[in-house]
């Protein structure tokens, strides 16, 4: 059996969003794909400005993503023209914008094939398939607006799913505003299931079709899980007494950071 490609995508991935994951996404398609992170250094000589998010917490995010085998953060004389010698590529990737005369005689150099992705060929939001489940497995469910979306929300996923198989319900377009106002959401219905849906810890993600506070009522009747999980945030609107009437198992989570990483806040990221 002949090994798979090995493909590299490089980059800082400093506030992680739906363009960078379709990348992910393609690049994953051609093999299998690492990711070559550049430090906070590296990433502030290379950018010219000190990143948003520190290492630390742009690893954990890469880590959590479904199309990445695996993450290795570059050391100090990182370049944004070259991988590492000891770093076996048979593919380097990368978007359009960041091709350029050095990298490609880099690649040539050392026998790695260039796969550069168009605008074009990362459109859209492509629905994430399901991901396979174990036998007997409890069916966990989470509803959420998910609009800018942070470590802490990997997080919540993250403990969510060790109940269970989780799929995650998206707040549609009209509900979100009903909700929060004008101005939300930031992202569309549409962005917002693919980039949840990115993550590995979620099983399927959905995007709901009811309204007010309980707007998932449609999908949760369908879906019909064991458990409906929220954090201290999302504890209203009836959910209890909502769960308590169809028999479904309440869970209320605190809002904690992974380890080592700081509390985040969509209001903060977001300015309002």
């Amino acid at each position: 059996m002949s090994r798979p490609k090995q493909v590299i995508v490089s980059g800082g991935f400093d506030d992680l969003k739906s363009r960078d994951l379709r990348l992910l996404e393609e690049s994953a398609k051609l093999g299998e794909l690492t990711v070559l992170l550049w430090p906070d250094e590296t990433l502030k000589t290379l950018a010219g400005e000190t990143p948003k998010f520190p290492l630390a917490e742009r690893l954990y995010f890469l880590n959590t993503v479904r199309y990445v085998s695996r993450v290795m953060v570059a050391d100090g004389s990182a370049s944004f023209d070259t991988l590492p010698i000891n770093l076996r590529a048979d593919i380097w990737a990368d978007v359009a914008a960041a091709a350029n005369a050095a990298r490609k005689k880099f690649a040539a150099e050392n026998k790695i094939a260039g796969r550069v992705f168009s605008a074009d060929e990362l459109k859209g939001f492509p629905e994430p398939p399901p991901m396979p489940s174990a036998p007997g497995r409890k069916k966990v469910v989470v509803t959420g607006s998910f609009d800018w979306f942070h470590s802490g929300h990997v997080r919540f996923l993250e403990e969510v799913s060790t109940h269970g198989d989780l799929h995650v319900i998206v707040g549609h377009d009209a509900n979100i505003r009903l909700l929060k106002g004008e101005g939300h959401p930031l992202l569309s219905e549409a962005e917002r299931r693919y980039v949840v849906g990115s993550i590995k810890f979620v099983k399927q993600a959905l995007i709901s079709s009811g309204d007010g506070w309980l707007d998932a009522d449609p999908e949760i009747k369908k879906l019909r899980p064991d458990i409906y999980a929220v954090n201290e945030d999302g504890d209203k609107g009836g959910k209890r007494e909502y769960c308590q009437k169809l028999g479904i198992e309440y869970l209320v989570l605190k809002r904690m950071p992974a380890p080592g990483l700081p509390k985040r806040s969509s209001t903060d990221l977001r300015g309002f």
